[in-house]
């Protein structure tokens, strides 16, 4: 993650920034941050749980939808760029021609971690998160062999970490049945 030297930013001058280099970036405090490009590990791991979340949402007939690197504004001129977040459809329809930075709170959010995200996704984007409403939150952590659940509870997450073969609890999706072993097996090519 690379601080870019430019002037400040408002949220609105984010959703129309135009970058030539190819890189996504976060805005945070009105600047921009690049993000690194994900693993194939990362990729693999966003596509297994998205894949099962998409199943779970049609199993359920639920008026949501899962998508991948969509944007989440957590205050006035900060916007997060989340690996997996699940919204209402109506929320959708909102951005159908705009920007995909989602301004409400998406149902739940997942986040991967990466030797350079640790701090970013267990401690900055938990707390911006819990702020902004949403009221659950996955850190996968295939550093840590973990799935952290957070759950918000009066503002603050609780959170229950998984390992191995746990099966994964989901408040948003209680009949998923995944163990955080599938999940990190799922970002091996063997």
């Amino acid at each position: 993650m690379v601080n870019t030297a430019v002037r400040s930013l408002t949220f609105k001058e984010y959703l129309n920034y135009e970058d030539e280099s190819g890189f996504k970036s976060e805005l945070v405090d009105g600047q921009l941050e690049i993000m690194n490009p994900p693993t194939i590990e990362h990729f693999l791991i966003c596509k297994f749980l998205e894949k099962n979340i998409d199943v779970e949402i049609q199993t359920l007939s639920l008026p949501w939808l899962c998508f991948r690197e969509t944007g989440v504004r957590t205050s006035k001129n900060k916007s997060r760029l989340s690996d997996l977040c699940v919204v209402t459809e109506e929320d959708a329809k909102e951005l159908i021609n705009a920007s995909a930075v989602f301004e409400s709170a998406p149902l739940l959010i997942v986040e991967v971690v990466s030797p350079e995200s640790v701090k970013r996704d267990y401690r900055y984007k938990r707390s911006e998160y819990a702020a902004l409403g949403v009221p659950e939150y996955w850190i996968v952590d295939p550093l840590d062999n973990k799935i952290s659940v957070l759950l918000l509870e009066e503002g603050l997450y609780e959170d229950t970490v998984f390992t191995a073969n746990e099966k994964i609890i989901s408040r948003t999706f209680p009949e998923l049945n995944l163990t955080v072993e599938q999940v990190l097996n799922a970002g091996k090519l063997v």
